[in-house]
């Protein structure tokens, strides 16, 4: 009887003490918010993304036409790209120079030219051409569509009465898949992959940079000293951009080597865009260091900024698949913009006329990024 008691009090004190090791971690995560926000807040962003943002076959891909001739057939094909989901005409050009450009700054994903006397041909019974020009950088983006637009003109033009509803091609429908003609998944994987790994790996550098301090218990020594929290915030950060550097070169060096990515464009204008990348990227991680309490913190942080990075940048869906509440949200991260730089500079051989929106956006979130940091760092200060 003795021993049955004994036995059931050393059960009953073990199922307290394990309840109260339960009431403190659950007390302690309360007061963690951003532990707590990261457990709530990425599960719900990972099912809104997926569930929402990610489209794998994209609706409304920005398209161009040039008309060299103003005829019935030229505005019923245009009509006939408006009211499909597949298309949304965004510029009607009269200049071949202009699409050439419009197709290389990214503008648009697809060009459809309508050559002069098409209609007459096809009135007389030839087979003239159709040219579509897709940029393929994306092969995900341009494939489903180009599937169905021969399709699409063939009953714009049926509606029209320029030929007969069935009968054999009407005309000839040339695609032409610029700057990754063969639709190589590795030419579009590898500079995607050059921005994400440099945003992961410069923005946990400096992420870490002021909770490590604190954690270490440097943080005083460091205020003791005359300077400024605008001179201590870049005295962390260059260096990171020499890293950075040596990484970005590493991986193109990589990427011409193993997987045969040619480099079209201006390496002084790539290294110096890829520059202005990094400084944003470590601005950011820098900015996370002073809103963190430690370094767990930090990294939970930077993992809620990465996600969305790499999945509503464009980067392993396509970006023009997205909503239009996505792709806002795209275009507030440095990724998105960096993507768009370095394809269009690798395989477009792009210039800078091409890539200055993209290159005054990345300034643009580094400017905020930095003053964020230095206005959160004087308070950590006060």
């Amino acid at each position: 009887m003795t021993s049955t008691n004994t036995s059931d009090r050393r059960r009953g004190g073990f199922l307290r003490r394990v309840f109260a090791m339960v009431v403190k971690e659950l007390l302690q995560l309360r007061r963690d918010r951003i532990t707590l926000a990261t457990m709530v807040s990425i599960p719900l962003l990972q099912l809104v993304l997926f569930g929402y943002a990610i489209n794998t076959t994209p609706r409304f891909l920005p398209t161009a036409v040039l008309m060299q001739e103003s005829s019935d057939v030229g505005r019923s094909i245009i009509a006939a790209l408006q009211t499909t989901r597949y298309f949304k005409v965004t510029r009607i050009l009269s200049d071949e120079v202009e699409f050439d450009r419009v197709l290389a700054s990214g503008e648009v994903l697809f060009a459809v030219e309508i050559p002069a006397g098409f209609e007459r041909a096809l009135r007389r019974g030839e087979t003239p051409a159709l040219l579509v020009s897709a940029d393929a950088t994306d092969p995900v983006a341009s494939g489903s569509a180009l599937g169905v637009l021969d399709k699409l003109v063939t009953t714009a033009l049926a509606h029209s009465r320029a030929v007969p509803e069935v009968s054999a091609p009407a005309f000839e429908f040339r695609q032409h898949r610029r700057y990754n003609p063969a639709g190589l998944t590795q030419l579009n994987i590898v500079p995607g992959l050059l921005g994400t790994i440099l945003t992961m790996t410069m923005l946990i550098f400096t992420a870490l940079s002021v909770t490590r301090e604190t954690e270490r218990g440097t943080m005083e020594s460091l205020l003791s000293l005359p300077i400024s929290p605008l001179e201590i915030m870049l005295g962390k950060i260059l260096p990171y951009i020499l890293i950075g550097a040596f990484q970005a070169g590493l991986i193109l060096t990589a990427g011409v080597a193993l997987f045969d990515v040619p480099i079209l464009g201006n390496l002084a204008l790539l290294a110096a865009l890829t520059t202005l990348f990094i400084a944003t990227n470590l601005a950011i991680g820098y900015t996370f260091s002073t809103i963190a309490q430690n370094q767990l913190q930090a990294m939970q942080m930077t993992m809620m900024f990465f996600l969305p990075n790499i999945l509503m940048s464009g980067f392993m869906f396509p970006f023009a698949g997205m909503p239009l509440w996505a792709q806002w949200i795209g275009e507030a991260l440095p990724l998105t913009h960096f993507i768009r730089i370095v394809r269009a500079l690798i395989l477009k051989g792009a210039t800078f006329a091409d890539l200055q929106l993209e290159a005054a956006a990345l300034g643009g979130l580094m400017l905020v990024a930095m003053t964020i940091a230095v206005t959160r760092f004087r308070r950590t200060l006060d």
